[in-house]
């Protein structure tokens, strides 16, 4: 594992560090988007206070915290792998790129002393998990990993119901920010209510901190929803007919969730990506101040 001399100054000296996944950059968005919100994500971590750490593997070696070489590398790259946190021992030994999921995010942040992470939205239980037992590994990570990670819910193309019990199941606390039902990504709500409420981000900080004086397992999300979600006509209209092109085509288990979102891409004439872009930014200031208030 190399951390970024940025980063390991900042956490030696108790400054707020705020860990990124890279499956945004590598996977997440079109080229050249990926690399402007890759540049400008990290820029909100520094304006409201805390040190970015992007995380990734480059050349089979972990790296917390990435320079402008590495960012480029692994925004223009074809050939980087989507990891998990089962996929790292097969990518570090075949000396290979990969781009962490939330899950691998969540693990090696943890192992290298940060505890706020700033993501898009979850993975969660995917629709139909009774007959595909299809879960994100997202949730059992966070089940073992102290981390707290900002983000906007889970896609609505997922079973929200579903991946709420999951997480009560998993011990892992779910604070709503400002808000008492739980964000959808595109949506500001899904309109499942959850149990907790905070308000700033030194509410959120005081949560973290009794969670470890209690000894409390697993890991807090903050769920903090898009101000100018989606128009939630379209967003339904697509919903509805892409699930119904996903039966008609045969689609099923771990292939229905990309194909959706590409159905999301295409058919919103960029919506989806627009918010998909505000909602990183948001989260990304949001776990700066929840760092700095710790």
């Amino acid at each position: 594992m190399r951390v970024d001399p940025e980063v390991q100054a900042a956490l030696a000296a108790g400054q707020p560090v705020v860990a990124l996944e890279s499956t945004i950059i590598a996977h997440g968005l079109p080229r050249p988007d990926n690399l402007r919100v890759a540049r400008e994500i990290e820029a909100t971590v520094r304006e409201h206070g805390a040190v970015p750490a992007t995380i990734a593997i480059l050349a089979g070696e972990v790296r917390i915290g990435l320079d402008e070489d590495a960012l480029e590398a692994l925004a223009y790259s074809g050939e980087v792998a989507k990891c998990g946190v089962r996929d790292l021992p097969a990518v570090l030994a075949r000396g290979e790129d990969g781009a962490t999921t939330v899950a691998a995010t969540s693990h090696l942040a943890d192992r290298a002393g940060i505890r706020v992470f700033a993501t898009g939205g979850l993975g969660g239980v995917h629709r139909g998990a009774v007959e595909t037992f299809d879960e994100s590994a997202d949730l059992g990570t966070l089940a073992r990993t102290g981390i707290c990670v900002v983000c906007a819910g889970v896609k609505s193309i997922l079973d929200i119901r579903a991946t709420l019990e999951r997480l009560e199941t998993l011990n892992v606390t779910v604070l709503g920010y400002r808000t008492d039902t739980f964000p959808a990504f595109y949506l500001a709500s899904s309109g499942v209510p959850i149990t907790w409420r905070v308000e700033s981000p030194e509410e959120a900080a005081s949560v973290l901190r009794a969670r470890d004086e209690v000894g409390a397992p697993g890991g807090v999300v903050v769920a903090n929803p898009l101000d100018e979600p989606m128009d939630a006509e379209l967003h339904d209209r697509v919903l509805a007919e892409g699930l119904e092109a996903a039966a008609a085509e045969g689609i099923s288990g771990r292939d229905v969730t990309p194909f959706l979102l590409e159905r999301f891409h295409s058919q919103t004439e960029g919506e989806s990506l627009r918010a998909n872009v505000r909602l990183v930014l948001r989260n990304a200031a949001l776990a700066a101040q929840i760092a700095a208030a710790l």
